[in-house]
């Protein structure tokens, strides 16, 4: 019998992380939430997540109903008010409103201070020294800029564009695949290749397991800096490179 290959991860911040990245990537104004497309976009996340089997905290479904909710206030017509008795009528919108703002607020202060204790790790003192042929020093790869969010991003887009909408392992004896072993075949797969390697041609096969365990992979090899991600713009195809020593 087929058992979903459950995975829980530790990279989410959480569902007002996800909504903020939604809005800077769209360039949205925060005080003006276009409810209808950011809820779609949301929903969209959930999706994914789910086919992947990826084990969703129980507050981004929370926050999932609340959008619902917001959105369909908003679709409600507006009721008349008695020109004698006016009231002031509350967006539904403005509670989350102030919850990413302040959420906002405190990642930001968190960057500063994050930004601060890179920048004393990297100050040393020592006597003077004769930096000769530092021209010919080899500058190190940077990481990319790109988040867990985008890499969502483009594997729902492999899954409409490989019509993967329901990526089922095979009807054989289902064999397991060590996360080590992929995350050796990840790099073999990109070290050769300067031009970076298209994330899509990291998953040839139609396969839950074999999805979820490369998904994974990536993330680790990431996270141990192995390999970077990079995207040239929003929505563009993105790409995964080695990263040299």
């Amino acid at each position: 019998m087929n058992q979903a290959y459950q995975v829980e991860l530790d990279v989410f911040e959480g569902p007002l992380d996800l909504l903020l990245h939604l809005i800077n990537q769209q360039e949205i104004d925060i005080y003006d939430i276009p409810m209808a497309e950011i809820t779609k976009q949301y929903m969209e996340f959930i999706h994914t997540m789910h086919k992947l089997e990826l084990n969703i905290a129980s507050e981004y479904l929370v926050m999932a109903a609340s959008l619902v909710a917001i959105k369909s206030q908003l679709l409600l017509p507006n009721q008349s008010i008695d020109d004698e008795a006016e009231e002031y009528m509350e967006d539904p919108r403005e509670e989350l409103i102030g919850r990413l703002i302040e959420y906002r607020k405190y990642k930001e202060a968190a960057q500063k201070l994050k930004e601060k204790e890179i920048e004393s790790n990297q100050i040393f003192t020592r006597p003077p020294t004769l930096f000769d042929g530092l021209e010919d020093t080899k500058q190190p790869v940077t990481k990319g800029q790109v988040s867990v969010y985008d890499m969502l991003t483009a594997l729902g887009k492999m899954f409409e564009r490989k019509k993967w909408n329901e990526p089922l392992d095979t009807k054989i004896e289902r064999a397991e695949i060590p996360i080590q072993k992929r995350m050796e075949e990840i790099v073999q797969a990109v070290r050769g290749n300067k031009n970076g390697t298209s994330f899509d041609q990291l998953f040839p096969y139609p396969s839950r397991t074999h999805v979820v365990v490369t998904f994974i992979a990536i993330l680790e090899l990431m996270k141990n800096k192995h390999v970077y991600c990079k995207q040239t713009k929003h929505f563009d195809t993105l790409f995964v490179f080695y990263m040299e020593e």
